[in-house]
């Protein structure tokens, strides 16, 4: 078998191969109440039933204000826990374990949608106005965003109060039948903001040194892992680097990532950028070596993501020791069906990879 088709578990949670499907924003609550609809499911059954060992939903608000978007997902009330449970109950019908992306955005939040909002077309990327149905952002530190709204700087009451916010969309997102949570640290959003020293400038406990920038992300960890079930797998996402001078980078990644895993961190989730404009040279594989240097720099397992489209690419980063997983964004866009042609073109019987409905659509 190859290493991409084998199974792997964490804690208790057993995904089929090890090709994950990577969260990625839909922009498809059109009500704008956080509640995933048809589309959600849909989108994520299709990845099911197209092979995916794993699915990671797109970033999942704890709180309203920390949606990307208006028009973004949520888990801070009732209806959308059922909505949740709806689609869970469907992706697990395939025999494929989910996850949910929990998020706050910080001063990224509420902008406008790429292609929900009609204006966004005439504005491009920005903030939406409070009279449009946008709000006030909040941020570590009142420092905008080029090209969006200026953030509120959090009170340190305020920051104190995040991780049980994060916990109860948690206690949510288990009753809501999911098996792992992703805590989104990652892609210049709020957890993100408060780890890197070019967005973070509070003088408190929660800026300045490593210690105190870091602090806040693992409180979130130990209020999540506190109330998710000890059978269920923890997952964080970092940017394993700012691409910027004074920023942050890969070794305090790797630093933060060694530390959590005594703090119930099954796994790492190991992307880029996102916290302010930056010059990244972007090819196939570009972030592999951060997870690499995260992997043999925590001792935890690691997701590589970023332009990994090719079944024989995958299978390298894997036997080469780069990550314990890939995770698939926009190849799982343009092909729900790419473990499928992964398991034909590695040569492997895609055992398990078919539902019924499908297999005479098996590649041959």
């Amino acid at each position: 078998m190859s290493a991409l088709l084998e199974p792997v578990t964490l804690r208790g949670v057993t995904a089929r191969n090890r090709v994950w499907l990577a969260p990625m924003c839909q922009y498809s609550c059109f009500a704008r109440d956080g509640v995933p609809t048809d589309w959600h499911l849909a989108h994520l059954v299709a990845r099911a039933s197209g092979g995916f060992g794993l699915l990671l939903t797109e970033a999942t608000a704890v709180v309203p204000e920390g949606r990307i978007s208006p028009e973004d997902t949520g888990l801070w009330d009732d209806a959308q826990q059922e909505a949740w449970g709806r689609v869970v109950a469907a992706v697990h019908e395939q025999g494929v374990p989910i996850g949910v992306q929990l998020a706050h955005a910080g001063r990224k939040a509420s902008t406008f949608a790429p292609f929900a909002d009609p204006r966004a077309a005439a504005t491009g990327e920005g903030s939406v106005p409070v009279e449009d149905g946008g709000w006030e952002t909040v941020a570590p530190s009142a420092v905008a965003f080029p090209g969006y709204a200026t953030p509120r700087a959090l009170t340190l009451e305020e920051v104190r109060e995040l991780p049980a916010r994060f916990a109860d969309a948690a206690r949510r997102a288990d009753a809501a039948g999911f098996d792992a949570v992703e805590v989104h640290a990652a892609h210049g959003y709020l957890l993100h903001q408060f780890l890197s020293p070019l967005s973070n400038q509070r003088d408190d406990e929660y800026g300045g040194s490593y210690e105190n920038r870091v602090r806040l992300v693992v409180e979130v960890v130990d209020a999540v892992r506190a109330v998710w079930p000890d059978d269920k797998a923890l997952v964080v996402r970092f940017s394993g680097t700012d691409w910027l001078d004074g920023g942050w980078t890969s070794a305090e990644t790797a630093r933060l990532s060694r530390e959590l895993a005594d703090h119930g961190v099954d796994l790492v989730d190991v992307s880029s950028g996102g916290l302010l404009p930056a010059d990244i040279t972007v090819g196939p594989g570009y972030q592999v070596p951060l997870a690499r240097e995260v992997r043999e720099g925590s001792g935890l397992p690691v997701g590589a993501v970023g332009l990994i489209t090719d079944p024989r690419q995958a299978e390298e980063v894997l036997e080469r020791g780069d990550a314990d997983v890939v995770l698939l964004a926009r190849a799982a866009l343009r092909e729900p069906g790419w473990p499928q042609r992964a398991a034909h073109e590695l040569g492997d019987p895609p055992a398990g990879l078919y539902p019924p409905q499908y297999e005479r659509g098996v590649w041959r």
